[in-house]
């Protein structure tokens, strides 16, 4: 088990060394070359920034809203850290999604179904513009749930 946590500053630097790589060999084997020669041309273009958060986050992992900020430009990523509850929220998309979907997402649940599923949603940002990147958006997320990280269990209520 990682003793990195989810939604730390040493995840975050995690989650920017996953996205650096790309995805894994692995996952580029089920799919067309044609599809990873867009998802190459998108991430070349890229300006964007995404703020991802965290709905009923454990306590031990903090308070209140807490997001994960990723900066994109040039096919880089440029930034990449926690954003807590008193920083300013200022991202091109914001999108948050449950603790226990962030769990699943790590846990081996598809990238894909999550977003298809609703189980992240946008909550402020240009929602054609977003789609029109979607496939980047879902091959990023499926890397940032694979970056290791302890999730603690949920206290049962």
């Amino acid at each position: 088990m990682s003793e990195v946590k989810f939604f730390s500053s040493e995840w975050a630097d995690e989650v920017r060394a996953a996205l650096t790589a790309g995805p894994s060999a692995e996952a580029r084997e089920g799919k067309l070359q044609e599809y990873w020669d867009f998802f190459e041309m998108i991430k070349g273009l890229y300006p964007a920034s995404w703020a991802l958060g965290c709905r009923s986050l454990p306590a031990e992992l903090g308070k209140g809203p807490a997001y994960l900020f990723v900066q994109w430009n040039g096919g880089t990523v440029t930034d990449c850290r926690i954003i807590g509850p008193d920083d300013p929220l200022d991202a091109t998309y914001v999108l948050r999604m449950d603790y226990a979907d962030w769990k699943a997402l790590h846990d081996g649940y598809d990238a894909q179904r999550t977003v298809m599923y609703r189980k992240i949603l946008l909550e402020d940002g240009k929602l054609l513009e977003f789609f029109k990147t979607a496939y980047f958006f879902v091959e990023s997320l499926a890397v940032i749930g694979r970056a290791p990280a302890y999730y603690p269990e949920l206290a049962v209520r």
